[in-house]
């Protein structure tokens, strides 16, 4: 794959070729379908940075979506191959952590969606704000790009 023009640095990326089941009665990429694609991602991130659902759940905390900000670019179509990005943009080491998503047609070397995402640690039992254990607050504190790379 050709040397894809990402806004930041050091992303973590995973492929995401499109399939006939997302594809809405226009005949591009559902808008729904990029939503559940940056959840797939943020999740495929935390995995690999050491944080998997069972974590969570034995802590009892949880990161939720305070609020999605999206920008749908071009439209995509079945059979086009997207390479898709994140990264942690903020992390404030307490509640807050914010994740920053662009996805990129290899085809056409393209931006065709970007989006923010930030989140609030939360118990799961009560789904009220918790404190982050010190393990999301270290893990998601290292993975956290540094002013100098978001700039």
């Amino acid at each position: 794959m050709t040397e894809l023009n990402w806004h930041l640095p050091t992303p973590f990326i995973q492929l995401w070729t499109i399939e006939r089941d997302v594809i809405d009665h226009y005949g591009h990429v559902n808008n729904v379908a990029y939503i559940s694609q940056i959840e797939r991602l943020a999740w495929a991130h935390s995995n690999t940075l050491g944080l998997t659902i069972e974590q969570y759940k034995a802590l009892d905390r949880g990161m939720a979506i305070k609020r999605h900000e999206v920008d749908y670019l071009q439209a995509c179509h079945e059979g086009q191959t997207i390479a898709c990005a994140t990264w942690i943009i903020h992390c404030d080491k307490r509640l807050n952590l914010t994740r920053q998503f662009q996805f990129i047609c290899t085809q056409r070397q393209k931006t065709v969606f970007q989006a923010r995402t930030e989140f609030v640690c939360i118990a799961l039992s009560s789904g009220l704000p918790k404190r982050m254990p010190e393990v999301f607050s270290k893990t998601y504190g290292d993975a956290l790009l540094s002013n100098n790379e978001i700039a």
